[in-house]
């Protein structure tokens, strides 16, 4: 998708005019390595923080973990080969890696942008209508398996009318482009249906029902009960909402100056001989590579438990400390009150502090003073939490995490 669509881009652009002198050639590659490199090392950290932490693998995290090997995948596959035949406008990968090269972006952009919209979904319904089934794991398979068909299918065509030309003359130079059969028309028309589909239309689709999410959230009293432990909820779920909002505008604002380039270039072709179209194309085009690098650094920054799979993933590092704390929050043990009859929760977001004690127990021989000795040995710590928030809840009261009930099969972020 980071390519041009046809020749004309490549036969017009690199003429002696466009021949960049070293110190930019290195700048550049500088610049596209370090995306490379953030890009490729930050999602497979992400892959496998939710693959090897049970407590990650959830609905909403699949979708992540798919959004995350499509974004490493085009790092891998296209950016520095995108900047060196845009550098040097000659094509060095054969015939077969032509059509792959051409294919496979428009792939893994429409997988990346259509698995925020499922996120979007999810927690719409999740938060909206929160009485209703949620996707199983074998729906959600289903639903990843559809995204990568329907990507298949829409960049097929770039596969199919790849091809390679070489020009004659002293430098033999070779060309990688899309023979689209009506050159003039085929390419624009075909990239306006790439920026509809898979920019503007899943785009619509996040804006409106984050807005609904939103305003939901944020939009007025907080019906119900006053309970702290629901109000810890409330605020988790925000959060969450808050940094997919985040993620998605990050992606709509690298991709906007792309979509723009290949429009007004598309309607005016003679843009394509000014002398520093070149220079404005290696940047738009690199501010859409640089989209695959900060979902992993936003994951880090805004949530606990991604936090804490990166500082066990950095651990070897001198100046990373992996605290008792990180270490709770990618523990899969979870909670089932059992007899008690009054439960005292400490609530922070993610982790629990329960302190059970069975009034029943008083009732023993040896009573009075001797009870009260030995209160404190009866009581039993389970999880501890950096938050002071108290909520006596009833015995119905059921376990939280990430700010949902825990249900048979938890639907949670992460």
């Amino acid at each position: 998708m980071a390519t041009p669509h046809n020749g004309s881009n490549i036969t017009s652009n690199y003429t002696s005019k466009f021949v960049q002198p070293p110190w930019r050639i290195a700048l550049w590659s500088v610049a596209y390595s370090a995306v490379l490199a953030v890009a490729v090392f930050g999602n497979v950290i992400v892959i496998w923080i939710i693959l090897a932490h049970k407590r990650m693998r959830t609905v909403t995290n699949y979708f992540l973990l798919n959004l995350a090997f499509s974004d490493a995948s085009m790092a891998a596959f296209n950016t520095l080969i995108n900047f060196i035949y845009a550098a040097h406008g000659e094509w060095y990968f054969g015939e077969a890696y032509c059509k792959f090269h051409n294919f496979f972006p428009v792939t893994s952009v429409f997988a990346s942008i259509y698995s925020m919209s499922a996120i979007a979904v999810d927690r719409y319904m999740a938060i909206i209508h929160p009485l209703k089934p949620r996707l199983s794991a074998k729906a959600t398979t289903g639903v990843i398996v559809c995204i990568w068909s329907l990507a298949v299918v829409l960049a097929f065509p770039l596969c199919y009318f790849s091809t390679i030309q070489t020009l004659p003359g002293p430098r033999n130079r070779t060309l990688c482009y899309v023979a689209w059969p009506h050159k003039a028309s085929d390419a624009f028309m075909y990239h306006i249906i790439v920026t509809v589909l898979v920019y503007a239309l899943p785009l619509v689709v996040m804006g409106i029902t984050y807005t609904i999410v939103g305003l939901t959230l944020w939009g007025g009293e907080i019906p119900g009960d006053s309970c702290d432990n629901y109000h810890g909820q409330l605020q988790a779920k925000r959060k969450v909402v808050k940094m997919m909002i985040i993620v998605v505008v990050t992606f709509a604002l690298c991709w906007l100056p792309y979509h723009i380039y290949f429009i007004v270039t598309g309607l005016n072709k003679q843009l394509n001989r000014w002398k520093y179209i070149q220079q404005i194309y290696l940047s738009v085009m690199w501010l859409a590579m640089s989209s695959t690098m900060y979902n992993p650094i936003i994951y880090c920054c805004l949530n606990s438990r991604f936090r804490a799979g990166f500082k066990r993933a950095f651990r070897w590092c001198p100046f990373i400390k992996v605290s008792s704390y990180d270490e709770l929050e990618l523990r899969s043990t979870r909670l089932h009150p059992t007899r008690q009859s009054s439960m005292y929760t400490l609530s922070r977001m993610d982790t629990t502090m329960v302190v059970v004690y069975d009034p029943s127990e008083n009732d023993g021989p040896g009573g009075g003073s001797s009870r009260k000795h030995s209160l404190s040995s009866k009581k039993r710590s389970y999880t501890t939490t950096r938050h002071a928030g108290v909520a006596r809840c009833s015995s119905a009261s059921v376990n939280t995490q990430n700010g949902e009930a825990a249900n048979p099969q938890p639907e949670q972020f992460s």
